[in-house]
């Protein structure tokens, strides 16, 4: 009985330690392609736990969401879609804000990396199809307060 209560006290100490579960951070960011400005609202993914989990276990993503990976400063990255159950794309940004390469309809569950192919500073993930859908390509601006103007 003791261990069981000894037990319990730990596990809520932990807890309250932690404090309370934050929300993911949301931001707008609008993309610039030749069919126009098209804007999304996403979560941020600014700390290691937050870019190792992503979009994960989530069953749907809707249209106009997404999340935003930011490394804080450019570098190779590589991503996967292990436990992740709806098609991405992926669209990896240059500090500048420059679409570098895009990823389109990532395969849900796979293990496959996906490499950057390059320096980035960010990857924005939206639902599979979106960047075809507006007609986004490399080389179009992504406007967010992390990225430097062109």
């Amino acid at each position: 009985m003791r261990a069981i209560r000894w037990t319990a006290f730990v596990l809520i100490a932990l807890l309250v330690a932690a404090g309370p579960v934050r929300p993911a951070e949301l931001q707008t960011l609008e993309i610039a392609s030749k069919n126009g400005v098209h804007a999304f609202s996403v979560e941020m993914a600014v700390t290691e736990p937050e870019r190792e989990k992503g979009l994960m276990f989530r069953k749907k993503l809707p249209e106009g969401n997404g999340m935003l990976f930011d490394f804080h400063r450019e570098q190779e990255v590589g991503f996967w879609m292990q436990n992740t159950y709806i098609p991405l794309d992926m669209i990896f940004i240059r500090g500048d804000g420059r679409i570098l390469r895009i990823a389109e309809n990532t395969e849900p569950l796979s293990t496959r990396i996906i490499p950057s192919n390059g320096p980035v500073r960010a990857v924005l993930e939206v639902i599979g199809g979106t960047a075809r859908k507006f007609g986004i390509a490399p080389g179009d601006h992504v406007a967010s307060t992390i990225f430097k103007a062109p």
